[in-house]
């Protein structure tokens, strides 16, 4: 059993509380407990964001007092032996903080990032936590296990290693001196633009559209050496040639499927870009190793796992995943690396996110000690919800800084001549961009033997008590919206009144009701309805799936929440398929085995994936139908998903069937997913088709929803 805390020397407190609370009359205890510190330091963070962005240290603050609300709500509800009127106290005072944290979050929004399922806690949130704990009179909780060599970088807030063998290299290697002589940037040779903001109208210039977006590649002649063995494609083939001839940043976004990885490690090759750093998605770190091995085989991998006590600090190609970039940066900053990839670049779209910052931080060290270092962004997607994912990811490569384009852009933006004021300098300013190293094709047009493939929407009626306790919970947000619209409506003071539905209130009404679903509130919101679809879906889609395994072959099964995907594969065991299931938390090991499982066992029909662990880094080829279980909220996730089976290799037509639940917000979301796919049509593949809204797809199923709830209460014949 768990020890309490030691009380602190000199304490006024003779009985330290216990996890599980005392039985001392509530207001004896206000000033005490996990309460007081969560209030004190929300309140540091309010203020910080009263006087603008948050910095590192307040937002770590403002993730563990979130952290720590939910604990405490949850074991304040789940004990039995809290006398009710207490547990209502402390539930109202726990309201209080959530409440504060939800008007931060609205001063400042990216906070919201922190409050995600998925969201990374650092290592310095795990002390502060602790801290927090043992000052509420806590058990603190145990500290991850570490390796006893690990060494902590001085003066970093977060706790830093250098393996071993990395400390043979520096020790092997004392002079790593900084490579200066390559050809310096391109400087601008006038100053007409010196006065204006660029970024804005260069980001603007990739949302009116244009021609497709690649820049000009050359002809390839030979492959490097030592690869001459492997079949390389044509397209492939360019973006080496083009690494050849001296060409070292690229936004490589070809369509997924057409071999990015391949090109990758080839233009490495041949610009001699090693040691080369490949930042990645965990769940594609053992792919980046095989392909490593098969297409440089004369180059040493070598994958980061957890402190790194078992990489080779020699090895040419180094691969971390970004979840543990904050442990390794300060050494690899110092490596010498050649070159960076980064792989599904779109995750590093939010600037504030502590990935982005790692990978912004190594880029700027390694040019630091490099003129012209090979950098290369890898995605199929760059565009998930607005034309400014592109401000990560243009800010790695070099081309642009926080405020204005570097020298290199800025010389190419002076050479056309004109302003912002003059027609014709979106088209310039985009082709300027392009030809820095902007890559994009697409299937149809470099790859024409992978044949088409289409997504059918299969509905399905939800006629169960599921179904109904669904349509009842969709109403009941409805009606929370419209009584939030109608309170904000009454209480205005100021302002223009609108006669019938004022939009611009609706669409604040929806903002505050999507940041507040991520804290614990009554009811459901637009991400509890949809999970709860998802799971009444679940049992429907799998014997689909089944049905489909029985008479086309192979399926690949696609969810988004794990109790989802439970579901699925006990209606699959019911009905005696055979499966494999691809998660998140499995081991390297095991999600070898299913992969391999799938491909090369006739008998195992079904393989069931998670949209995020699934959804990049794989070749299900021997399969041509996918079931979508769940929508994503993204149109690049779920074209993410689909490229697991078409792509390179794909001999049969694909189809996608995406379970859609009948007469819920199901079908809206579809629409509004389908809506969104054109963003990137038009800034990258030169369409002409309409952009759909820059929001995200949350907002405006809100928006939608409350919209359609307030028509319908308009009396007829007028608002």
């Amino acid at each position: 059993m768990a020890s309490r805390a030691p009380r602190r020397s000199g304490g006024p407190r003779s009985t330290p509380r216990t996890t599980t609370g005392d039985r001392r009359p509530l207001r004896a205890q206000d000033n005490e407990g996990i309460i007081p510190v969560l209030a004190k330091a929300v309140r540091q963070v309010e203020a910080a964001a009263q006087r603008g962005a948050v910095r590192s240290s307040g937002r770590t603050t403002y993730q563990v007092v979130a952290l720590l609300v939910r604990e405490e709500r949850a074991r304040v509800k789940g004990d039995t032996s809290i006398p009710e009127p207490e547990r209502v106290g402390v539930l109202t005072r726990l309201d209080g903080i959530a409440t504060i944290l939800a008007k931060t979050a609205a001063r400042d929004t990216s906070l919201l990032a922190l409050l995600a399922d998925d969201a990374v806690v650092s290592s310095a949130a795990v002390s502060l936590k602790n801290d927090m704990l043992r000052a509420a009179g806590r058990e603190p909780e145990p500290e991850p296990e570490r390796h006893p060599e690990a060494l902590a970088e001085p003066g970093s807030s977060a706790r830093r290693v250098v393996p071993q063998t990395v400390i043979a290299h520096q020790l092997a290697n004392p002079f790593l001196a900084p490579d200066f002589s390559a050809v310096p940037a391109r400087r601008p040779t006038t100053n007409r633009l010196g006065g204006w903001e660029l970024l804005t109208p260069l980001f603007r210039a990739f949302e009116y559209g244009g021609d497709a977006t690649c820049m000009p590649l050359p002809e390839p002649t030979e492959l490097p050496h030592g690869i001459r063995g492997l079949e390389l494609m044509h397209h492939q083939a360019q973006v080496v040639a083009a690494a050849a001839a001296g060409h070292r940043t690229f936004l490589l976004a070809d369509e997924p499927g057409l071999g990015k990885t391949a090109q990758a490690l080839l233009a490495a090759e041949a610009a001699d870009a090693f040691p080369l750093l490949v930042a990645v998605p965990n769940v594609v770190k053992a792919n980046w190793a095989r392909e490593a091995e098969l297409w440089t085989p004369r180059r040493t991998p070598t994958v980061i796992h957890g402190d790194g006590e078992t990489i080779d600090g020699f090895a040419d190609i180094v691969i971390v995943n970004y979840e543990i970039l904050d442990r390794h940066v300060g050494w690899l900053g110092n490596h010498g690396f050649r070159g960076m990839v980064v792989d599904e670049a779109h995750f590093i779209k939010n600037k504030s996110s502590q990935r982005s910052r790692h990978v912004l931080e190594l880029s700027e060290r390694i040019r630091a000690r490099r003129v012209n270092p090979l950098l290369m962004a890898l995605t199929g997607t760059p565009l998930i919800n607005d034309i400014e994912d592109f401000r990560a990811i243009w800010q790695f490569l070099g081309w642009i800084d926080d405020t204005k384009p570097r020298p290199t852009l800025m010389a190419a933006l002076e050479e056309t001549g004109l302003t912002p004021a003059d027609q014709g300098f979106y088209a310039a300013a985009r082709s300027s961009v392009i030809d820095l190293g902007i890559v994009r094709r697409r299937k149809v047009d470099v790859a024409s033997d992978i044949p088409a493939r289409r997504v059918a929407d299969l509905p399905v009626e939800l006629d169960d008590e599921a179904g109904r306790s669904i349509r009842a919970a969709e109403k009941e947000l409805a009606r929370r919206l419209v009584a939030r619209y109608e309170a904000a409506l009454a209480n205005r003071r100021v302002g223009r009144m609108v006669e019938g539905i004022d939009h611009e209130l609706v669409r604040r009404v929806a903002v505050w009701e999507r940041e507040d679903a991520g804290l614990a509130k009554t009811g459901d919101n637009v991400f509890t309805v949809m999970r709860r679809i998802g799971q009444a879906k679940a049992g429907l889609a799998a014997d689909y799936a089944a049905q489909l395994a029985r008479n086309v072959g192979k399926v690949v099964f696609f969810a988004k929440h794990i109790d989802v995907m439970d579901a699925a594969e006990q209606t699959f065991a019911k009905r005696g398929v055979r499966y494999s299931s691809i998660r998140g938390d499995q081991s390297p090991k095991v999600r070898k085995a299913s992969i391999e499982a799938f491909l090369t066992d006739p008998d195992v029909a079904v393989v069931v994936c998670s949209l995020t662990a699934a959804g990049v880094g794989l070749n299900l080829q021997v399969a041509s139908n996918v079931v979508l279980a769940e929508l994503s909220w993204t149109s690049a996730e779920q074209t993410q998903a689909i490229d697991r089976v078409h792509r390179i290799g794909q001999t049969e037509p694909v189809t996608a069937w995406r379970i859609i639940a009948a007469q819920t917000i199901d079908s809206r979301i579809a629409q509004l997913i389908d809506d969104k796919a054109g963003l990137a049509a038009r800034a990258l593949d030169g369409s002409d088709e309409e952009v759909g809204s820059s929001a995200d797809v949350q907002l405006e199923a809100l928006v939608s929803m409350l919209t359609e709830a307030l028509a319908a209460e308009a009396p007829v014949g007028g608002a």
